[in-house]
């Protein structure tokens, strides 16, 4: 049981990170049993404080969290564990329960950025707002997509062989918004792009 200490109701709190991306995708409770079969199935299990029962993520959505770690703090009464996703973490259908921002400080660039990008573009494709450039894309379907993919790769080469670091990085962010559309149309996840380019890291390491 590594020591971990659970509190007058047995409860432990347990945050959810992506593995890979490294956001926080939800905050629930294990007890002794639900660490346990964590444990035993390397999915995740919690217990629902509101049905006093057991439940194991996934279940009925089919959005079943593989586990890769888990962590505990200093205290031994908090633990980190870290999954890759099969599919959304939110009952809303948003990939992390943390998706209502209540105040910002400070931009930030980064995974955050992706996922945002990542999102709008299923919500395009799913409501298909009339005007929306993702949506004509949508409308225009894969070979259009491809053919923009095409397009901006060239612009890309370009940028390079003129050596124009502003251009490039414009034509880079152009390829790469359109990429995600081409993903999103072939229902191909990034996270799972993700995943396949951090088997290659790790297979070179271990070399």
């Amino acid at each position: 049981m590594t020591n971990l200490q659970f509190d007058e109701k047995g409860l432990i709190p347990v945050i959810v990170q992506h593995a890979i991306t490294r956001e926080v995708l939800t905050l629930a409770y294990m007890n002794n049993e639900a660490y346990t079969k964590t444990v035993e199935t390397k999915e995740t299990w919690f217990f629902s404080r509101s049905r006093q029962e057991l439940w194991h993520k996934g279940e009925t959505s089919g959005h079943a969290q593989q586990v890769i770690s888990i962590r505990k703090d200093c205290d031994s009464d908090a633990l980190v564990v870290e999954v890759l996703p099969n599919g959304v973490a939110c009952h809303t259908g948003k990939e992390t329960c943390f998706h209502k921002t209540v105040e910002k400080f400070d931009d930030t660039v980064g995974y955050n950025t992706i996922t945002s990008l990542i999102n709008i573009i299923e919500e395009r494709e799913k409501e298909m707002p009339e005007g929306a450039y993702t949506t004509y894309l949508f409308e225009k379907g894969v070979d259009k997509i491809c053919k923009k993919v095409g397009e901006e790769s060239a612009e890309v080469i370009i940028a390079s062989k003129n050596n124009d670091a502003e251009e490039l990085k414009w034509e880079a962010a152009d390829l790469i918004y359109h990429l995600l559309v081409l993903l999103q149309n072939q229902k191909v996840s990034f996270y799972d792009l993700l995943q396949v380019l951090q088997k290659r890291h790790e297979s070179k390491t271990h070399k």
